[in-house]
């Protein structure tokens, strides 16, 4: 076949170039929608916890799926990067697949599977293709209160699942003898293959439909473009060094963790430093570096140009440091299953620390920071196991425009798994689920409300899919001690709470729920933005109509009266109750 040459070297016209970023976007988020066809586990199906990219013949990003998870997105800018070349490019072969799960390299913990294609073209390498997948099953003792990264799981080196096209067997068969359910993680494994290969597939199309024979030239003003648009946010804060201490809980006994970083910006640069922050722990809510790095990345970002895509353009006027062997730096073999206990937060603590710069970019604290992560598994009546990974978000923290939504996973943009999906999964009965009255924080703009979800075991009436002979159950969560903050005088979220029959449960080891025992996961609230004194009454009228905040809060909070009968406002009474309140501090 004979190709002529595009633009070797040279820029690409605005016209010929948006359309060829249009259909690159295209291509991975066909990738993306592949897995939701085919993958097997609710996580991946319904949750959407995974991450399909590309990248060009170097290694550097050029593309991630729309609706990527940021833990993943950022971590894998990084990570991907240097997993390619690790390899010298002539070392590649077509037809090669590799596999890792190695958390410092990755994402962060074993559940984070990475598949990852070498593309060729014209008998040469022009791009690579990845996908991360978190798999709920990954064998290993599945608690937070692991003290080293051996008891999590099955750890994956990098290593050539396909070779030239022959799979190895023994890569899977060794997988699957380590995992509890190996049907659900061979079919998922299965499905990153797929996504692969509709990726690779897709791209070679373009590059004969473009004439094109390598996509560098293409990347470079694509990811050019990109960090220009980057450095054009950051310009808009003002240069200077803010600092910010945070702490984040131990749960049950354990210790507080402090978090201490400074956000540094000079001109079109970010450097976010750690120093100073507390040591890696022996339990499992330690975090590696590009798991950091991504939800630092993720703050700047959201904060001030959500709309560019993320590439390596993106990540390179943002700058990281922080000490080896600190918990937001950790060493090998530090425990990392549950690193979104503490990473989760560096998105509101850089929020935090560029607040006083730019006060209507950043949003109050959020019930689903971090996201509230169960795994629950066991076996059936009739001695089959099964095992299954809920991802639950709570009130997310308020801005200066507008109230916090409700049940949102923030920052890791997850879905929340329907009740239908839990019950056919498992042998459970969720009872009850909804919204918790006055669990927002109040504000001029109030936090997103919080939610519970109550589940039962059954007890079975002899059908063999009935009564689990025990479930246990794992949770990785946090704001069980200290709740959202609010910002800007607005009020803080309610806490969230773990509860066994009404009691509550240590969330930072294992519960068991036998035949009969009821499970309440309740959510926190988010933080509230501004004096609640200054929220429009007619706002406090709808939220006390639609069921979000009680009479008695809405006068206790807000200064508002709300009639008992009508649930309409009293605006005369109102006024005269503010005129005599004192504002909050």
């Amino acid at each position: 076949m004979n190709y002529q040459i595009k633009n070797k070297g040279n820029s690409f016209d605005p016209i010929t170039l948006e359309i060829l970023w249009r259909r690159l976007v295209s291509i991975v988020d066909e990738a993306d929608a592949s897995v939701a066809r085919t993958a097997f586990s609710s996580l991946l199906r319904d949750a959407h916890d995974y991450t399909c990219m590309f990248t060009d013949s170097r290694g550097q990003e050029l593309v991630q799926g729309t609706f990527c998870t940021p833990g993943q997105a950022g971590a894998m800018a990084l990570g991907v990067k240097k997993i390619i070349n690790s390899i010298p490019l002539a070392d590649y072969k077509d037809g090669d697949v590799f596999i890792v799960n190695d958390p410092w390299l990755l994402a962060g913990h074993l559940n984070d599977v990475c598949v990852l294609s070498p593309i060729f073209y014209l008998e040469k390498v022009v791009a690579f293709t990845a996908c991360v997948f978190h798999h709920s099953d990954i064998g290993g003792r599945v608690s937070s209160d692991n003290r080293e990264v051996f008891e999590e799981g099955i750890y994956i080196p990098l290593t050539r699942l396909h070779d030239a096209g022959k799979l190895n067997v023994d890569v899977l068969n060794m997988i699957k003898w380590n995992v509890r359910t190996p049907e659900e993680v061979m079919g998922d494994i299965r499905s990153q293959l797929s996504a692969n290969y509709v990726c690779a597939q897709k791209i070679i199309e373009m590059m004969e439909d473009e004439s094109l024979s390598t996509l560098d030239d293409l990347a470079d003003e694509i990811i050019g473009r990109t960090e220009n648009s980057m450095r054009s946010a950051i310009e808009e804060i003002p240069d200077g060094v803010y600092p910010h201490i945070g702490i984040i809980e131990g749960a049950g006994e354990k210790q507080d963790i402090r978090i201490k970083l400074s956000v540094t910006v000079a001109g079109s640069d970010i450097i976010v430093g750690f120093d100073g922050t507390s040591g890696q722990v022996d339990w499992g809510v330690n975090v590696v570096y590009n798991f950091t790095y991504a939800y630092v990345f993720m703050a700047i970002k959201s904060a001030f140009d959500p709309d560019i895509p993320i590439n390596e353009g993106a990540i390179r006027p943002i700058k990281m440091t922080a000490p080896k062997g600190c918990i937001v730096n950790c060493t090998f073999p530090a425990a990392v299953a549950a690193r979104m206990q503490v990473g989760h937060f560096m998105t509101e603590m850089v929020f935090n620390a560029l607040g006083p710069a730019t006060p209507d970019n950043i949003i109050a604290g959020s019930g689903g920071t971090p996201a509230q992560t169960n795994i629950l598994y066991g076996k059936r009546a009739g001695g089959k196991p099964w095992h299954t990974m809920i991802i639950r978000g709570g009130g997310m923290g308020a801005s200066s425009r507008a109230d916090g939504h409700h049940c949102a996973i923030f920052p890791a943009n997850g879905a929340n798994t329907p009740v239908e999906i839990l019950e056919s999964d498992t042998p459970l009965i969720v009872e009850s689920r909804g919204l918790i009255m006055d669990s927002g924080g109040p504000g001029k703009q109030r936090g997103g409300i919080g939610r519970q979800m109550i589940i039962r075991s059954p007890k079975g009436e002899g059908n063999e899919n009935d009564a689990p002979a025990r479930t246990t159950i794992a949770v990785q969560a946090g704001r069980f001690i200290y709740p959202p903050q609010g910002i800007f005088k607005g009020r803080d979220g309610a806490k969230a709470k773990f509860l066994k029959n009404k009691d509550a449960a240590n969330p930072s080891t294992l519960t068991f729920c036998d035949s009969g025992d009821r499970i309440s996961f309740i959510s926190a609230g988010g933080g509230g933005y501004g004096d609640p004194l200054e929220r429009d009454p007619k706002a406090v009228e709808q939220d006390v109509q639609y069921g979000y905040v009680s009479i008695e809060k809405a006068k206790q909070d807000y200064g508002v009266i709300i009639a008992p009968d009508s649930l309409i406002l009293d605006l005369n009474s109102t006024l005269e109750l503010r005129e005599n309140r004192t504002p909050y501090k």
